[in-house]
């Protein structure tokens, strides 16, 4: 039985056939390599642009809080020289103020003080002498002494005074030679300002009627005194 004829041409053709697969897979994986190599090239470049953008995000947030530091510094500069204008302006005015009105109280009190201090030692000298010349008198200058004694009076005490004088004393003193000698131990000051002072005033007063001895009382005495024309006198003179 013959066998069928084997031709060269025919297995050159199988063989062809059958290489081709293999250049096909080649090339096949040698594109997979070139996208792959692509890939990795877009995925490093987009890589490489986040972190780009990442630095960029990096710095604006940098710009914008070192913006906001100066912005804070320049609220603070602001804010001390705020401080500053109120404390020159405002602060210190007033102080100032408070301190000269302080100064000009001390300074009215300390001379209220020492006004109230002269007055007291004026009125107890003033009450004092003028005391002495309303109850003292003689029989033969009695008009001369009670009439000189008027003169340091003042108000409606002067006017009831002098009625008194002029009606009952005068009359008496010449007709009963009554003599009367007034002494005050001690006064001390009651109140006293520049102007008005109360005086407590302590008298022995001695009276004689003719050739009698000589009798003798005791008496205290609320004395009220003005000062006017810059004369302390009497406005008021009542028993204790």
């Amino acid at each position: 039985m013959n066998k069928p004829a084997t031709h060269p041409a025919d297995d050159t053709a199988t063989k062809s056939e059958v290489a081709v697969p293999v250049e096909t897979e080649a090339v096949t994986k040698q594109d997979t390599t070139e996208a792959e190599r692509v890939t990795e090239a877009q995925e490093t470049s987009a890589a490489a642009e986040a972190a780009d953008e990442a630095d960029e995000t990096v710095e604006a947030e940098a710009d914008a809080g070192e913006a906001d530091d100066a912005q804070a510094a320049e609220g603070k500069g602001k804010a001390r020289v705020s401080w500053t204008r109120v404390l020159v302006y405002a602060v210190l005015p007033a102080l100032a103020l408070l301190l000269a009105a302080g100064a000009g109280y001390l300074k009215w009190r300390d001379a209220s003080v020492r006004d109230a201090q002269v007055a007291r030692v004026e009125s107890v000298h003033a009450a004092t002498d003028n005391t002495v010349a309303l109850l003292s008198y003689r029989p033969d200058t009695v008009e001369k002494d009670l009439g000189a004694a008027r003169d340091r009076l003042t108000g409606t005490f002067r006017d009831s005074y002098t009625a008194l004088t002029h009606d009952v004393v005068i009359p008496g003193a010449k007709q009963k030679q009554i003599s009367a000698t007034a002494t005050v131990p001690a006064a001390a000051s009651v109140s006293a300002n520049p102007d008005h002072a109360v005086v407590l005033v302590f008298v022995n007063q001695t009276i004689i009627v003719g050739s009698d001895a000589p009798t003798s009382t005791a008496s205290s005495v609320r004395v009220t005194l003005d000062k006017i024309g810059g004369r302390w006198l009497i406005s008021g003179f009542d028993p204790v």
